[in-house]
């Protein structure tokens, strides 16, 4: 084995046992990022506290991993619903990593104040508001990531109001950052680029139409293709660890090259 080999398996080993007996708590995450992010924190031996509003494809990882996966039932624009994620977090807790990844995307004009309405209510208050809720249960250290998005620096007829809630959802991080960090708690973003999940059926866009987004976006993709939701998941991941002990409240961008476009 040659030494950098060696380094590169000792700093893997590394993270894996900051990671054990840990507790994350995750919104959003039936699905896409949030599913990939559970499912990348477990065998590292992180205890995951899951919220969504349905159970999704949780299943099939509490059949691999037991107890070490908890599933709450939960709307992140509902008051109540984040008081009851807080005190099963506490009664598990302290959270050693917090990620309001809930999240939605709708197509719709740009002054379509209903529909800015509708995603600020995930995107930006629901990311906010959860950590308000949790943020008593936090340990000491701990470490927060926002997700964000990688249009929050562009334009795209159609998205507007959903870039403009995760631009305000970035603006606000920034100063939260400093904020949270005389408590030892890291606040970062990771901003996804066009991602392979069930969002984009949910953009109210024909097959066609959905296409034609599609190819859109394609063609600035360097290596041609959407990413995986792994991909994200894994820069989430180094983000929450020690690894990135010195970052505060920066936004990775995980796009595939989209924004050098």
């Amino acid at each position: 084995m040659s030494p950098v080999l060696g380094i590169d398996d000792a700093q893997e080993n590394m993270m894996y046992t900051e990671f054990q007996d840990r507790l994350a708590v995750i919104t959003g995450a039936s699905s896409g990022i949030g599913l990939a992010l559970c499912a990348a924190l477990l065998p590292r031996g992180v205890k995951v506290l899951a919220m969504s509003r349905t159970v999704g494809e949780l299943p099939t990882l509490q059949q691999i991993y037991g107890d070490r996966l908890q599933w709450c039932a939960g709307d992140v624009t509902c008051q109540d619903d984040l008081r009851s994620l807080a005190e099963r977090a506490s009664a598990l807790g302290p959270v050693d990593y917090l990620v309001p990844n809930a999240g939605i995307a709708e197509m719709a004009n740009s002054l379509d104040m209903p529909a800015f309405q509708r995603q600020w209510a995930v995107n930006g208050a629901g990311a906010l508001n959860t950590l308000a809720a949790l943020r008593g249960t936090l340990a000491s250290p701990a470490s927060v990531v926002f997700i964000g998005s990688f249009l929050t620096g562009s334009s795209f007829p159609g998205l507007a109001a959903c870039i403009a809630s995760k631009a305000a959802l970035t603006a606000q991080a920034r100063t939260l950052a400093v904020e949270f960090a005389r408590f030892d708690v890291r606040i970062n973003l990771v901003s996804p680029g066009p991602t392979a999940t069930s969002m984009w059926n949910h953009l109210g866009l024909n097959e066609e139409e959905l296409g034609d987004v599609a190819n859109t976006l394609g063609k600035r993709l360097l290596p041609g293709h959407f990413l995986d939701a792994s991909a994200v998941a894994n820069v989430i991941v180094f983000q929450l660890s020690q690894g990135a002990r010195g970052v505060y409240g920066q936004d990775w961008k995980v796009d595939n090259g989209y924004t050098l476009g």
